[in-house]
């Protein structure tokens, strides 16, 4: 029993590295993005969500029939994409000297 289940622990953490190993071009790719201008750092500020959109309480007489969780952070380049934005506020808010309280 004991190999059986160290094996599927086993499996499980190769098909994860996998999935990694795959995405990782694409987490680069996301990571080496310069901002480069005002324009581009508005619109990364504008496209990419402060706070996670989908997160719902579905409640029914004022009693929560369930919860859905925050879809987001399913999102394999969610890290990413979020550090993108924190880049495109801190060039607004140092390089432009902008207020960005308007993005958030």
């Amino acid at each position: 029993m004991f190999i059986l289940s160290n094996l599927l622990t086993q499996s499980k953490t190769l098909y994860k590295l996998r999935v990694n190993d795959v995405l990782l071009p694409i987490r680069n790719w996301i990571d080496s993005i310069e901002i480069k201008n005002p324009e581009q750092a508005k619109g990364l500020c504008k496209l990419i969500p402060a706070q996670c959109p989908f997160e719902r309480d579905i409640k029914l007489f004022g009693r929560t029939l369930f919860h859905i969780p925050p879809l987001c952070k399913l999102n394999p380049f969610y890290e990413q994409l979020v550090f993108l934005r924190f880049r495109a506020l801190c060039f607004l808010a140092d390089e432009c000297g902008e207020d960005v309280t308007v993005y958030c």
